[in-house]
């Protein structure tokens, strides 16, 4: 994964299995890649089952050949023909299958199918969304920093490699530039930052304030022009 060791910043495309409006996974994806992503991450709150992620997966590898990154819902829905796996403990849930109890599974997948995991602590801020609900997650307050840096913190100090900070899918306003700002200065690993990003200019914003990744799915399925709108954000974050 040597786009993921870049030091410049990089954007994600997430691509939801359940979401797909007018085009293929494939054909959404070679837009972005067009546009300048640099990985792509399958997955959300409510796949119906592991078919769905192969499916999707396979029709992104037909058209890019950009990693392709699992984003999972659970152990029930991870694939072997994606590059990695997100191996992310949602740390902020009340459910201890999200925290730690799922990899299990996901580290035994992991071991028989080479599929590379990359270990990060996720954490969701209000609103919270529909992964708020299903993650039943005690959300972190928009202006509590303390409670960012101290999750952030305990994810370094557990050895994970990345940290994501998650205001949910379609929210009306991403994650605070502040929080943002807040937990960069204190940890060394990669800053991920997702949800409520709709645009070129929120995604500078993000990055100035310390995002190494800024993720957008909502985006690219409400726009017909989704190499236009990925391209403008590349442009953005890049400086």
């Amino acid at each position: 994964m040597r786009r993921l060791k870049e030091k410049r910043a990089l954007h994600f495309t997430l691509i939801d299995p359940e979401k797909q409006l007018k085009k293929t996974p494939g054909e959404l994806a070679e837009e972005a890649a067009d546009g300048g992503t640099s990985a792509f991450m399958v997955g959300g709150s409510t796949i119906a089952s592991s078919g769905d992620m192969d499916e999707t997966i396979l029709s992104i590898k037909e058209r890019t050949d950009l990693p392709v990154i699992i984003f999972p819902p659970g152990a029930t829905f991870l694939s072997p023909k994606a590059d990695a796996l997100f191996f992310m403990s949602l740390m902020n849930s009340r459910n201890l299958g999200f925290v730690i109890r799922e990899h299990l599974k996901g580290a035994l997948f992991c071991r028989k199918t080479g599929v590379e995991p990359l270990s990060m602590g996720y954490v969701v801020v209000e609103p919270g969304m529909r992964v708020g609900e299903v993650g039943e997650v005690d959300l972190i307050p928009r202006e509590d920093m303390e409670g960012a840096i101290s999750y952030a913190l305990a994810a370094q100090y557990f050895g994970m490699k990345f940290f994501y900070l998650e205001a949910g899918s379609g929210a009306p306003l991403p994650v605070p530039e502040r929080m943002i700002n807040a937990v960069a200065r204190e940890v060394e690993i990669p800053v991920i930052v997702g949800g409520g990003i709709r645009g070129a200019e929120t995604a500078r914003r993000i990055v100035e304030a310390g995002a190494r990744i800024v993720v957008t799915g909502t985006l690219i399925e409400t726009t017909q022009d989704v190499k236009g709108k990925v391209r403008e954000i590349v442009k953005a974050i890049e400086g």
